[in-house]
């Protein structure tokens, strides 16, 4: 259950869920204690999401209806970039997943990876662990914005 001032951040992964798990417990290490944010973990697969709810997420649920109805509520969604892409992670991604994620008015944290066949400008390749370590900070800093009324 949601607590009325508790940010909802879902973190969303499939195959066998090791960047949500390594996202989640990064994010773990940055929040305060005690901290008003609930973590869901969303798997495309059952693997997905217990590899995600072992690193640290407070629930989680599998599957298309659970990924479109949660981005809807969600304040803010984590994921790979994979995730608004139909037919990625070797079709795992949905149509219905895609476009959920991809219109819900919760801001999006996306990882580029080099895996999912969709090349962004100005992204460096380089170790993937400094990636999962700026998200993890740009989640505390929204946050921190969150507690303060900012954007």
């Amino acid at each position: 259950m949601r607590h009325r001032n508790e940010a909802l951040l879902v973190v969303i992964d499939g195959k066998g869920g090791g960047l949500g798990a390594a996202l989640i417990s990064r994010i773990r290490e940055r929040l305060p204690v005690p901290c008003a944010v609930r973590l869901v973990a969303l798997g495309t697969n059952s693997s997905a999401t217990t590899a995600m709810l072992r690193a640290g997420a407070d629930d989680a649920a599998t599957g298309e209806n659970a990924i479109v109805h949660m981005s809807a509520s969600a304040d803010l969604i984590i994921g790979p970039l994979a995730i608004v892409a139909s037919g990625s992670m070797l079709g795992e991604i949905s149509a219905r997943m895609a476009q959920a994620v991809a219109e819900s008015p919760a801001p999006k944290l996306l990882v580029p990876t080099e895996r999912c066949g969709i090349m962004v400008a100005g992204v460096t390749p380089g170790p993937q662990r400094l990636l999962l370590d700026e998200v993890a900070e740009r989640v505390a800093v929204w946050l921190g914005g969150q507690a303060t009324g900012e954007p």
